[in-house]
């Protein structure tokens, strides 16, 4: 995360509207929409590829020949038999089993690079350093020196193969979710290299782009290259490159569309500092069950085979006459909109994120932080939504979309 973005100026030259990530002094800010209209921009997502800029995340580097041992003494998941070129997500706890840092775990030839929300990067450093006595690790914050972007959408891997060339793991067309590859860009006058790692975070195929924040801006140009223009495409001018990979520069609310149809809560929005691991919807893929001790360990163990969490994530659709207006314009609730039970004034939980699903129909969806006891799949309860007590129901799962990925190729068409 270099502060402010170093793409910020490309950015506000497409006519972007920028909004503040947490305290305003830490100098972050969001693309929430970049040129386009939100449907535009959320299509991208679904049918070609959207590139947004991640300020918002930090990044920690780890060396030393101890850094894997040391690392797995300390994190929530499984790192010792993590190979090069392979990332796993993994909770930092405290040791009252509260959660410090939802972390991705990214191992290179030589180091470890976390990423993570950029307001938990400076703690997790201290944090961790003092657990560091006889142990051969070094942790360094690079937040600043690093930077990050997004790209999500059927398109996105032969975008890259276009563009690039692979210095280390396999290419970016083959690479599985949970693994990252080094990459070089093709026509560029110098050496630029950057890591993409797999990340389907909106049910479609997605790379985390990383790399030296003095290389962000060739990277961001680069990937523009693709991008999808309406006035080009009607003056039949449109170049190759952007007919064949229809890419957009998108905003935050495209991405948070999609990441809550594709069942992703994320950390300082579903969940926080707070929560513990199994309020989270994300303990199996965060937490090992079998591996030996780590900080906040005896907590998590003992909820997991004695109890059960006093609340828990669940996924809502919100349905029934209510949900929609006069004129069908879906209701959408807020964030820390009560729920309650139905014909009860008690909350018995609040909405975390929501939005209009268009992949449901533009149906109201929500994640809810609920008591346990009304979590189960099915359960009706009521929710407000814009002054109005709207029914909502349980769903078996976070994620709303069915299957694995939601599209295999791109559309010829504008949406």
């Amino acid at each position: 995360m270099a502060a402010p973005s170093p793409v910020r100026q490309h950015l506000l030259e497409l006519g972007a509207d920028l909004i503040v990530y947490g305290p305003p002094e830490a100098n972050i800010e969001l693309p929430q929409l970049v040129t386009d209209e939100i449907d535009l921009e959320y299509a991208a997502i679904r049918k070609g590829c959207g590139q947004l800029d991640r300020p918002d995340r930090g990044a920690l580097e780890v060396t030393g020949a101890d850094r894997v041992s040391f690392l797995n003494n300390m994190l929530t998941q499984e790192l010792n038999d993590l190979r090069p070129h392979e990332s796993r997500s993994s909770f930092w706890l405290n040791r009252k089993g509260r959660i410090d840092a939802d972390l991705r775990v990214l191992a290179l030839e030589d180091h470890l690079l976390f990423d993570l929300d950029a307001h938990s990067a400076a703690a997790t450093v201290q944090s961790l350093d003092a657990f560091l006595i006889m142990d051969d690790a070094e942790i360094a914050d690079r937040s600043a020196e690093r930077h990050r972007f997004s790209l999500h959408g059927p398109t996105a891997a032969p975008l890259l193969e276009q563009l690039t060339t692979t210095v280390a793991g396999e290419d970016p067309a083959a690479l599985a979710p949970g693994h990252l590859c080094v990459l070089k860009l093709t026509d560029a006058d110098t050496d630029i290299e950057f890591i993409a790692e797999r990340d389907d975070a909106t049910g479609e195929t997605g790379f985390e782009l990383s790399m030296h924040a003095e290389h962000a801006p060739a990277i961001w140009d680069a990937l523009l290259q693709a991008r999808f223009d309406s006035e080009a495409a009607q003056a039949g001018t449109l170049t190759p490159l952007a007919e064949r990979f229809r890419l957009r520069p998108i905003g935050w609310h495209a991405f948070n569309v999609a990441r809550i149809e594709a069942g992703r809560p994320l950390f300082n929005l579903d969940f926080g500092p707070d929560s513990i691991p199994a309020e989270t919807g994300l303990l199996e893929d965060r937490v090992s069950f079998t591996k030996g001790c780590y900080l906040g360990q005896e907590i998590v163990a003992r909820m997991h085979s004695l109890g059960h969490p006093k609340r828990t994530l669940v996924a809502l659709r919100l349905t029934g006459d209510a949900a929609y207006e006069a004129d069908g314009q879906p209701r959408q609730p807020i964030t820390g909109a009560p729920i309650r039970k139905a014909e009860s004034d008690d909350p018995i939980g609040a909405v975390t994120s929501s939005a209009v699903s268009p992949m449901l129909g533009a149906t109201p969806v929500c994640f809810a932080m609920v008591k346990w006891g009304v979590h189960e799949p099915g359960t009706e309860l009521v929710v407000d939504a814009e002054g109005i007590q709207v029914r909502a129901v349980v769903q078996p799962q976070l994620r709303f979309l069915p299957g694995a990925t939601q599209s295999t190729q791109a559309q010829s068409e504008e949406t």
